[in-house]
């Protein structure tokens, strides 16, 4: 993975390098670095939240900026942990979707995170990208799978020819959940501690296995090696900081600057 930095130690984005070498692609995940929010915002803030609005738009100017996408060419839904899917024709604010799909070039879509995993997709085939937010709600309704046939049937795409990245969320040791959420995973994606008498869960390994079911292959797949938790340092993280801090954002898009 890739950075632009606004210092030696602290980059503003970070990109897969599973899309590089795609002449107009444009995808990168956001750090906490490089904006003008206050703490416990701190810094670059790129969603919803108490902090001011006018530092919100104006983080998502600085970011979109720094990846030379127009901020008017952005979609964003309010998102709502479930597993609606949205064909987009228009760049705009959307609400109730957690996945956004499109063929059409200069419309950058974009989810935001703060322990929740965000997964995009690309079909260099079809040209076709999804940007998705995938909580532990979204996982267990399996909107990744959803979001791949939706391609096919909307795009014509072909999973293997995808290529995918599971970027950086809460990491399976900081995932601690009750039985109540532990009962909907797979005995794969979930150990019991029996000191603590709690259940851990491995959301990224649980969105890998949809994409490798949908029929992505395993090489076409990257993972972040990041964290929200263990590197809050550079990751906004919901539970780690209580619920006062920022949002993070993932984003995909193909830019045709003819």
């Amino acid at each position: 993975m890739s950075s632009t930095e606004t210092n030696i130690t602290k980059p503003l984005f970070r990109a897969p390098d599973i899309f590089s070498g795609f002449p107009g692609l444009v995808a990168a995940e956001s750090t906490r670095h490089g904006g003008v929010s206050k703490a416990p915002y701190a810094t670059l803030n790129l969603g919803g939240s108490q902090d001011d609005p006018a530092d919100v738009l104006e983080n998502n100017i600085l970011f979109f900026n720094a990846l030379n996408v127009p901020f008017e060419t952005v979609a964003k839904s309010h998102q709502v942990h479930d597993d609606k899917i949205l064909n987009v024709q228009n760049p705009g604010r959307f609400d109730g979707y957690d996945a956004l799909i499109t063929n059409k070039p200069n419309i950058q879509l974009a989810v935001t995170i703060a322990d929740c995993t965000p997964i995009l997709i690309f079909d260099p085939v079809s040209k076709s990208v999804a940007a998705i937010h995938a909580g532990w709600r979204g996982t267990v309704k399996r909107i990744v799978a959803k979001t791949v046939a939706m391609l096919q049937n909307e795009f014509g795409s072909v999973p293997e020819n995808c290529l995918a990245y599971i970027g950086t969320c809460i990491d399976e040791c900081s995932f601690e959940v009750g039985e109540d959420v532990s009962e909907h995973f797979d005995e794969k994606y979930k150990r019991f501690d029996a000191v603590k008498q709690k259940y851990f869960v491995d959301l990224k390994a649980a969105n890998r296995h949809q994409l490798v079911t949908s029929g992505l292959r395993e090489q076409n797949i990257e993972i972040s090696p990041f964290s929200t938790v263990l590197n809050n340092e550079d990751y906004f993280s919901y539970r780690l900081e209580n619920g006062f801090t920022g949002r993070l954002l993932a984003t995909i898009g193909i830019i045709d600057r003819g």
